[in-house]
This record gives structure tokens, C-alpha cells and sequence, in this order.
């Protein structure tokens, strides 16, 4: 059981990885493919649901005969009991060699209570194998589906973009996200977190700016946003009452940035708020 659901959790993961790293510009011919390498993973979950589904019936199978042997060894020893009681009077010489096989057949019976208790286990296992076999199959398809209708990247950027230089921030956090969600891995992606960052500082969510702009110094550290997204994380410190941890963010970029506009913001900050580096 723990093999088949490790191979179940290898293919699920397979093609999780197959459709989130997709090119940044994929192509009608790309999705086309990756609609093929699902197509070959739901063969491939099918095969696999057709095998766990002879397995359980050979388990029922199993738990049948097994019932039936032990509804048998329940009626000998139901009977074996009736004749002891009759003969009992007068056969007091066979008690113990009756007894003696009645023990043996409850040890029997408790064999099997045993085999019957492993046989349920193993097929509530499988049953439950089969369910998360298809919630998976059922998952991959709709991020296949997505995938295949999601717009062209450079499209979704631009729309995006154009909304949050129009104001519309709304719309532009939607399309923001989907553009990380269909395209984690590009360029843009660190831009698309750092005017998500931009959006929650707009609106006075600075703890959620914060976090957005770490995102695109961890994920994206040599990004176009880089500079700009340390230059903004610091203010929302400061205004998050931490006016430590925002100097110290200042002075980082004055110190991996020295000749940027970044730079001469962070500087004019840090006066402001008096805690300008020393010049030698």
C-alpha cells in the first residue's frame, strides 16, 4: 500500500510540476502538450484505478470465504456444545477430548477474527487510496484546465499593469495574481509582487506590503524590483512603528545600491527621521 501511494504521489506530483513550470511565453503547441502529458497521466491513474479495483475484489473475495469459514466453525461449536451438555451425564470420559477440540476451534475462530480484521484494514486502505486517486486526477485536470485558458503572459502583465497605473488596483491585484499563478518562475513575476506590495501600502496594509516586498527580495534578488522593493520595505516598517528595522532596510540599500535614485530616497529618509548614516 505505501508503494502504490508513493507512485500515486510521484505522478500527482509530476504533473503539478509539469503544468506550474510552464514557459513564460508558452505557445498554443505548449499547452497542447501539456494537455497531452495530462491526458497520459489520467491513462495512467485509470490503469492504476483498474488494478486497485481487481485487488479489492479479490479482497472481497478473501473476506467472503473468510465469513463463510467462520460462520461454519460458529455453527460446529455451537453444535459440539449441545452434544457435550447432552452426553455430559453419562460420557464424562469424552469431556476433556471434546473440550480439547472445542478450544482448538476457538483458536481457529480467533485466527480468523484476526485475518478478517487485517482484510478490512487493507481494504479501507485501498478504498481510500482509490478517493484520493481521484480527487488527484480530478485536481490535475482543473490546473490543466486553467493552464490551457490562462491569457498570453505578456497580455496578463500588460493589462495588469495598465490597471494599476490607472488606478483600478482591484482589478490589477487579480490580474497580478494570476499572472504568479500561471507564471511563477519569470521575471515579471517579481514585478507583479512588488506593485502587489505597492497596492497594500496604497491602502494602508503595510504588514502585507512587507510581505509582498520580501517576496521579491527572496524570490527575485536580482530582479528590476529589487532595489525599489528594499527602498519600499523599509518605509512600511517605519510606519509600522518599527523605525529600527526600516533604518536598517534604508541603509542596505544605500550600501548594495549607492548610485540609484533608491538611494538618494533611502538617505533623505533616513535624515528625516535622524538616523542618517555617518559620512567619513
Amino acid at each position: 500500500m505505501k508503494s502504490n501511494r508513493l507512485v500515486l504521489a510521484l505522478i500527482v506530483s509530476v504533473a503539478i510540476v509539469s503544468l506550474m513550470s510552464a514557459p513564460a511565453f508558452a505557445t498554443s503547441k505548449d499547452i497542447i502538450e501539456l494537455q497531452t502529458q495530462v491526458t497520459q497521466l489520467q491513462q495512467q491513474m485509470t490503469q492504476m484505478k483498474q488494478s486497485f479495483d481487481e485487488r479489492m475484489g479479490i479482497m472481497r473475495n478473501l473476506l467472503e470465504k473468510n465469513t463463510d469459514a467462520a460462520n461454519k466453525v460458529s455453527t460446529a461449536i455451537e453444535g459440539l456444545e449441545t452434544s457435550l451438555n447432552k452426553q455430559q451425564a453419562d460420557r464424562a470420559a469424552q469431556v476433556d477430548q471434546i473440550s480439547g477440540q472445542i478450544q482448538a476451534l476457538n483458536d481457529t475462530m480467533d485466527e480468523l477474527k484476526v485475518r478478517l480484521a487485517k482484510l478490512s484494514k487493507q481494504f479501507e486502505d485501498m478504498q481510500s487510496a482509490q478517493q484520493s486517486m481521484a480527487a488527484s486526477q480530478a485536481q490535475a485536470q482543473q490546473q490543466a484546465q486553467a493552464m490551457a485558458q490562462a491569457p498570453a503572459p505578456d497580455v496578463l502583465y500588460n493589462n495588469a499593469l495598465r490597471d494599476y497605473n490607472g488606478g483600478n488596483n482591484d482589478l490589477a491585484t487579480q490580474e497580478f495574481g494570476d499572472y504568479i499563478k500561471f507564471y511563477p518562475n519569470t521575471d515579471l513575476a517579481g514585478n507583479a509582487y512588488f506593485y502587489l506590495g505597492e497596492i497594500s501600502y496604497k491602502a494602508g496594509d503595510f504588514q502585507k506590503a512587507v510581505t509582498n516586498y520580501d517576496l521579491v527580495l527572496q524570490n527575485f534578488p536580482s530582479g528590476t524590483k529589487a532595489s525599489a522593493a528594499q527602498l519600499r520595505k523599509g518605509f512600511a516598517l517605519i510606519e509600522l512603528g518599527k523605525q529600527d528595522e526600516g533604518a536598517q532596510e534604508l541603509k542596505h540599500v544605500i550600501q548594495r545600491y549607492p548610485k540609484t535614485n533608491e538611494a538618494i530616497q533611502a538617505r533623505e529618509k533616513l535624515r528625516k527621521i535622524g538616523a542618517a548614516p555617518r559620512t567619513r
